[in-house]
């Protein structure tokens, strides 16, 4: 079955709750973190979402692995940084 939006992707929905739960841990963060560690987790977070998203409009495999392997790469610092 092939899905409308890359918003119908069940990873992208987990990706999406996983950025809404670092910022809230992030948000009880000392205000010393803001442009530190909160920040880059925040991003992190962020990032895997976004380019799972991108990689959904990608027309070549290719392009498609490269958004894919980023997000993946995301997770990972995101987890080191947790």
């Amino acid at each position: 079955m092939k899905t409308k939006s890359f918003k119908e992707l069940i990873v992208w929905q987990r990706a999406k709750e996983l950025t809404i739960e670092a910022y809230k841990l992030t948000s009880k963060f000392p205000k010393s973190e803001l442009f530190g560690l909160t920040s880059q987790m925040r991003r992190s977070a962020i990032s895997i979402s976004s380019n799972i998203a991108e990689s959904y409009n990608r027309f070549h495999s290719k392009e498609k692995k490269q958004f894919l392997a980023v997000a993946f790469s995301s997770g990972a610092e995101l987890e080191s940084q947790i």
